[in-house]
């Protein structure tokens, strides 16, 4: 999954950052309003993790013109902790906030969260047939045999099962799970297909020609 920190305090920004890349998120980071604007409407992100007090454009513009075009899930950081400033966050469009100075290991949670909401999935855990997904220990259970997937691996495997259902494309999958930094190969996203079906069975995920792939 794809998430988009926008952040202007270096040291927060690096923490945030080295926190989702470490819960497997490909990350962008803006470090001023009208950056942090232009990405979030022109790359779709599948959470943006969003500070108010910025350089430029204030968070809450950039979230009131978000929400003019999107529905990207957004986790609002503020130092502000009155009931008042939380609620204004929330009516304003948030799916979410967290108050400054805050775990990462909790900022990784409400993440995970919004990104499963989003999907209109909140269970943490996505069954197919013999398979259990957890997205909260990332971990996969086949039969009740616990199998090792890698970082890519897994992070393609929860793209498809939290859009079960949807056929997803070659280059919807390379928009959400690698950065605009990523040097990656031109059928990367096959070789990760033929891993995940070569651990889990062939049967678990179909292709459509032409279309992508999807798991139904």
């Amino acid at each position: 999954m794809r998430v988009l920190i926008v952040e202007d305090e270096p040291q927060l920004l690096r923490a945030v950052r080295e926190g989702l890349c470490a819960a497997g998120y490909a990350v962008d980071e803006a470090a001023d309003g009208e950056a942090g604007l232009h990405q979030a409407l022109h790359v779709d992100y599948d959470a943006i993790v969003l500070d108010l007090m910025l350089p430029g454009i204030p968070g809450t513009t950039i979230l009131e013109r978000l929400r003019a075009a999107k529905t990207t899930p957004v986790l609002v950081l503020t130092a502000r902790d009155a009931v008042a400033d939380k609620v204004a966050c929330l009516d304003a469009g948030a799916d979410d906030y967290l108050t400054k100075p805050f775990a990462i290991a909790e900022l990784q949670a409400r993440v995970r969260a919004m990104i499963r909401r989003g999907a209109g999935r909140p269970d943490p855990v996505v069954s197919v047939g013999e398979l259990r997904i957890d997205t909260a220990a990332r971990q996969v259970h086949r039969g009740g045999e616990r199998v090792d997937l890698t970082p890519m691996e897994f992070a393609l495997l929860e793209l498809l099962a939290l859009r079960r259902g949807a056929v997803v494309s070659r280059t919807a999958i390379y928009e959400h799970l690698w950065n605009d930094d990523a040097e990656t190969m031109s059928n990367v996203v096959d070789v990760y297909i033929a891993n995940l079906r070569q651990k889990l069975g062939r049967e678990l995920i179909t292709t459509r020609r032409g279309e992508g792939y999807i798991i139904p």
